[in-house]
């Protein structure tokens, strides 16, 4: 076994606590596994807290499946003051008066629902967008601001949890939302823009990320417990990525070990959605054969023993399966399989 090779292959989720990066825990993360191979898949500013994907062994080559996913937060916007990094990390640039419709209940929830629907979106200064192999952040922290193209998003919910004037646990008027947002969305420019748009500077006071993808925090361990159950928090892959599924068992399962095609007419199984209790259930009773062909393009798990053994995708003009990424070392399902 190479160096640095602990034989483990899962995913687990952290609940990320404030003031540490999200390679930070990647670090904590390579001492409690004894394993180089560690990544995340989706990073979260260090003041942010909530969920944060970490892959462990050969699992990291999950991480280009496990982007890109939609998200939900829980933010606190400050209005009152603009910074650096448009959240309270950064220093103070500007302050305003705050207008007194800020903390009116009616204003506030019309404000923040009317912020559904799809936008370009300017990121932050403060980001870890590359521009000619740079992150913006790097440049900022140089003294150099980086011109970032506008991105398109969409913000599928916004709903207003509290207003809170100063004094109410905030040196500043605020607003808690929650948000359900595209990928690519920022919510430090969510916060900056709604300041613009009611005539006064803001910032994102507190962050947390409550879910990404499938990921629930609910699902998602502290370190410090991570630290104490180890490999027994293991979540399960299939049910993250979200796909459709092939069972293999016999010569199936050396096929797909050596990466060779697979027949179109091999059964596809899929998990029955029907609530929290019957989807973080990773047993059989979840799961159903499924009535659809694939599509083309579509990518399918395999499972074998328990694991997750490979992703193929389905090609129409072959009407076969052709494998995309095969683990020789099968990904770990959770203890509850």
């Amino acid at each position: 076994m190479k160096r640095g090779s602990s034989g483990l292959s899962l995913v687990v989720g952290v609940n990320k606590p404030a003031g540490m990066t999200s390679h930070d825990v990647v670090n904590r993360c390579r001492r409690i596994f004894d394993e180089r191979r560690v990544g995340h898949t989706g990073t979260l500013d260090p003041m942010a807290t909530g969920v944060l994907p970490i892959c462990v062994g050969p699992a990291t080559r999950l991480d280009a499946y496990l982007t890109g996913h939609d998200k939900r937060y829980r933010v606190r916007i400050a209005f009152g003051a603009a910074t650096t990094t448009d959240d309270a990390e950064g220093d103070i640039i500007r302050t305003g008066e705050v207008p007194a419709c800020v903390l009116d209940p009616a204003f506030a929830t019309s404000f923040v629902e009317g912020l559904v629907g799809a936008r370009k979106q300017l990121p932050p200064a403060y980001s870890a967008i590359k521009v000619e192999g740079r992150k913006a952040c790097d440049a900022a922290r140089q003294g150099t601001i980086i011109d970032l193209a506008p991105r398109d998003i969409v913000v599928h919910e916004a709903r207003l949890l509290a207003v809170r004037d100063v004094g109410d646990d905030s040196p500043y008027p605020s607003w808690d939302v929650e948000f359900f947002v595209s990928k690519g969305t920022y919510i430090r420019s969510l916060a900056r823009d709604a300041g613009v748009a009611v005539g006064c500077p803001a910032h994102v006071a507190a962050l947390e990320r409550t879910q990404i993808g499938l990921l629930r925090l609910e699902e998602c361990v502290t370190l410090e417990t991570l630290a104490e159950q180890g490999p027994q928090a293991a979540l399960d892959p299939v049910r993250l990525l979200g796909v459709r599924f092939i069972y293999a068992d016999g010569a199936l399962t050396a096929a797909v070990r050596n990466g060779n095609p697979l027949p179109a007419d091999a059964p596809l199984f899929e998990r029955r959605r029907a609530g929290m209790a019957l989807e973080l259930c990773a047993c059989t009773a979840g799961v159903r054969e499924s009535c659809t062909p694939p599509e083309d393009g579509e990518v399918v798990a395999v499972i074998g023993e328990n694991k997750l053994v490979a992703l193929y995708a389905y090609e129409q003009n072959r009407d076969a399966y052709r494998a995309r990424c095969v683990f020789q070392t099968g990904v770990s399902r959770g203890g509850d399989i």
